[in-house]
């Protein structure tokens, strides 16, 4: 039973939750929040009068558009017939005339009609010329069907010359002569017909086309007067051509007939007047007389009319015809033209008052609107700023502790009882209920100044101690460099003096340990937002700044720098990308097993110079590749550092520097199972030289540090050269390739008294093999060796322990001109006849007992 109650439940619940039952929609319709706008009352009214009256507007636009380009298309069309139909009717009269000539002369004429014939030529042809000037502008802005037209009767004209000669030279027949003007005049009626049918106006086109049938009734009369005078000269008028001739002449009366009725009152009556003139009635008869007679093929004595009469009545007659064309041509092309200007008119009349109207319209409605709506909204605004204002001014007494009379201070709006009434009586109740409250928001606003107040006397009290703390850190970091950096130069003088190997080595490992105290030293440096002391003013090879980080590292021989590309760094990112890189080659080293390399390699990409640190080690976890990459692109503060118990200050120390210069670390697994480090010089770090650098000390530093020695000691350059070709066995270069590094300071002078170059070229590892040297006699002992005082070393003598072969340019005389500098290969080979020379006298100095292999081999 309980079951059973659940599941009608259950499926009343289903029901009323559907989408369209009842309950549903009441509830989307409770929850269907109130729609909100930005926009202002004023502006909705004046949407609500402009959408109607823009729409209003539109339509109008798109009716009067329409009848402006009718009126426009046909005021262009019919002034194109205008200024080219009605010269083409006269040239082409002209050329109907010389059809008519060139017949009778090909039919057996004389020498007079050839010359008569030529002077009509002439005449046709500037017809023709005066045609075709008006024809070209027509031809770029016509229709399509018209500039086809008119391309097809330009076509025709062309081959007008050619018949031309063939006449003259009696190359070409009668026949052919007048079937060749026949097309000719057919293209031109074409064009006529063609201009008047594409006019959208229906009156104008017909007008159009009753004009273009005169043109082709007249033509029909040129032709039957062609074929009569053709037959004069020739004495012969056989049945074909009386056939056509008799077609022809009944063709044109039939379409004069037809047409002169829809021609212009005027021209019909002019048509009228010619019609009823002794000329047309003669002309008439003489037609009915040829067409009575037949065809004649014995001369021509026995027909009635004389060639000449027949010539002068024809010609008499076809101008007139030709006249009555153009005429009407003339008044259809103008009438077609004040109607499209008074259709272009009345479009504008109607434009102006639908506009007029439309802004009357809207006017009206603003007007109305402001007075009924506007009006009283912009007197509630008004009242309401008045009232928030006095709210703000009660809110602030009642803060101080005043007593406030919150009716009297703010007294009710009344604007009626219309819906704005109601929403200033929503607003009287809203305003009171916050004036109610203000009291005790004025308490907590006050409780909470107080704590904001204590809160940032907190925050000043912490900045200063940090500020404090940070100065005091850079005080003892630049006091602990002075002291590393002078600890450095007292170790350089007693490596220089020291000749006992182990007592050399161990001198060595304080230098090293000395090195990494300076270093740790600028680590604090750059945490407490200072700058190294190590400034260079030149550009130094990225080489050179490699070496220079290799040289700060304590496992140093483990290290294997791959040859490098010819760039060099600006020296203003020299000192922080050596401490980068040798943060980085120590993590390295440090992180990997004893006995395995670390190698560096570098190579030239767009965006720069990338330089690849690659351990052996035990590689990162995939946790600690993403906190170690977000920290070098986040650049943590010391805040990060306090969130974590694992603090990596070689991780921080780099990041810091990568930020500082705009480098680019990303910490990748290695195929060998370590951690390869991808470092990208941007571009903007490096120098368009590989000039090599100065160091230069940084006043700031100097003074912090409060010793100027350490700054431009002998150990200030990128590294010491003798002690690193003496001390340290440098990492080995897969290329013979040497570059250059910085000089050390020295007092010793050249042979002209100034100092030595700023710079050297950095010896190739593969130094000259040179053979074993020849046992030397020891000097006889003096009196100190024998009181256990170690005996004066041997005197060295130039060129006298070196092999035959290797005597001569090694020892040559160096070049006195300060200018000139020496050549890799020469320094190559002076530091190798360096290290045999030393070899050789710590072997002849060396204690009795000792072998010089083994003497060797400890250094």
């Amino acid at each position: 039973m309980n079951n059973h109650d659940n599941h009608d439940n259950h499926h009343d619940r289903h029901e009323s939750e559907r989408p369209g039952s009842g309950a549903s929609t009441r509830r989307r319709r409770r929850a269907r929040p109130t729609s909100t706008s930005k926009w202002s009352i004023k502006a909705r009214l004046t949407g609500v009068v402009l959408i109607p009256s823009i729409a209003l507007m539109v339509l109008w636009t798109v009716a009067a558009a329409t009848q402006v380009f009718d009126a426009y298309y046909v005021k262009a069309v019919v002034t194109g017939v205008r200024e080219v139909s009605i010269p083409a009717v006269t040239a082409l009269a002209s050329t109907q005339k010389e059809r008519e000539q060139a017949t009778a002369f090909l039919g057996g004429g004389s020498a007079e009609d050839l010359t008569r014939l030529h002077d009509q030529e002439h005449k046709t042809d500037a017809y023709l010329a005066s045609m075709a000037a008006a024809a070209q502008q027509l031809a770029a802005n016509a229709p399509a069907p018209v500039a086809q037209g008119l391309q097809k009767l330009n076509d025709s004209l062309g081959q007008l010359p050619t018949i031309r000669s063939q006449i003259d030279n009696h190359a070409i027949g009668a026949t052919q002569v007048f079937d060749f003007y026949n097309t000719m005049l057919d293209s031109a009626w074409s064009l006529f017909d063609t201009q008047a049918r594409v006019l959208p106006d229906v009156t104008v086109a017909l007008r159009g086309v009753t004009t273009a049938g005169l043109f082709r009734a007249v033509d029909q009369l040129s032709r039957s007067a062609t074929l009569i005078s053709g037959g004069f000269p020739a004495g012969t008028f056989d049945s074909p051509t009386h056939l056509t001739y008799a077609n022809l002449v009944a063709s044109y009366h039939t379409a004069l007939t037809t047409t002169i009725p829809l021609l212009q009152p005027d021209i019909q009556a002019r048509f009228s007047a010619l019609t009823s003139s002794a000329d047309w009635k003669a002309l008439v008869e003489d037609e009915n007389t040829f067409i009575e007679h037949g065809a004649w093929t014995k001369g021509t004595a026995g027909l009635p009319v004389k060639q000449a009469t027949w010539r002068d009545l024809t010609n008499g007659i076809f101008d007139q015809l030709v006249a009555l064309t153009i005429d009407q041509a003339n008044e259809v092309s103008g009438q077609a033209i004040d109607d499209a200007y008074s259709q272009l008119t009345l479009a504008l009349i109607g434009s102006i008052v639908a506009l007029a109207v439309v802004v009357g319209t809207i006017a009206a409605a603003f007007w109305i609107a402001r007075r009924s709506v506007v009006n009283p909204l912009l007197s509630l605004r008004d009242a309401v700023r008045h009232s928030q204002d006095r709210m703000h001014d009660i809110m602030r007494r009642l803060r101080l502790g005043e007593e406030v009379d919150v009716r009297a201070e703010l007294p009710d709006l009344d604007h009626g009882q219309d819906e704005i009434g109601q929403v200033i009586e929503a607003f009287n109740t809203a305003q009171h209920a916050a004036a109610s409250a203000a009291a005790t928001e004025a308490r907590a606003h006050v409780a909470e100044t107080e704590a904001r107040v204590a809160e940032t006397h907190a925050r000043v009290a912490e900045t200063h101690a940090r500020e404090g703390v940070s100065k005091v850190f850079l005080a003892i970091a630049h006091r602990n460099q002075g002291l590393a950096h002078r600890a450095l130069k007292i170790l350089d003088t007693m490596e220089r003096g020291e000749e006992n190997p182990q007592q050399l080595e161990k001198l060595f490992d304080l230098d090293s340990l000395a090195t990494r105290e300076r270093r740790n030293a600028e680590n604090l440096i750059i945490l407490a937002g200072g700058m190294p002391g190590r400034r260079w003013r030149k550009p130094v090879k990225l080489i050179d700044v490699l070496r220079a980080a290799v040289s700060e590292t304590e496992l140093y021989h483990r290290i294997q720098v791959e040859p490098t590309p010819d760039v060099a760094l600006l020296g203003t990112v020299v000192a922080d990308t050596i401490h980068l890189f040798a943060e980085l080659a120590d993590n390295a080293t440090n992180f990997s097993p004893p006995r395995s390399q670390v190698l560096i390699s570098s190579k030239t990409v767009a965006h720069g110079v990338v330089v690849e640190v690659e351990d052996q080690g035990l590689g990162m976890s995939e946790e600690d590749l993403d906190r170690a990459n977000r920290m070098m692109i986040e650049s943590p503060d010391f805040d990060a550092m306090a969130l974590t118990t694992d603090v990596r200050l070689g991780l921080f120390v780099i990041a810091r520097l990568a930020s500082k210069l705009e480098i680019n670390v990303e910490f990748r697994r290695s195929p060998y199972g370590g951690t390869r480090v991808i470092v990208l010089i941007p571009r903007a770090n490096l120098a368009p030289d590989s000039a090599p650098a100065e160091p230069a000390a940084s006043p700031d530093s100097e003074a912090a540090a409060g010793d100027a020695d350490w700054f431009t000691t002998e150990e200030d350059p990128l590294w010491v050269l003798h002690r690193a070709a003496g001390q340290r066995a440098w990492p080995a270069l897969e290329s013979s390739t040497s570059g250059s590094l910085p000089a050390a300071a020295s007092p010793r002078q050249n042979h002209h008294g100034a100092p030595p170059p700023a710079t050297v070229s950095w010896p190739s590892t593969d130094l000259v093999p040179l053979p074993p040297a020849p046992p030397l006699d020891a000097p006889a002992p003096t009196a100190g060796s024998a009181n256990g005082i170690r005996p004066v070393l041997p005197q060295r003598h130039p060129q006298h322990s070196l092999a035959p072969q290797l005597r001569g340019d090694l020892y040559d005389e160096p070049d006195l001109d300060p200018d000139s500098g020496r050549s890799p290969e020469e320094i190559r080979r002076t530091m190798s006849a360096f290290q045999y020379g030393s070899l050789q006298g710590r072997q002849a100095g060396a204690p009795t007992g000792s072998s010089p292999q083994e003497e060797g081999s400890q250094d």
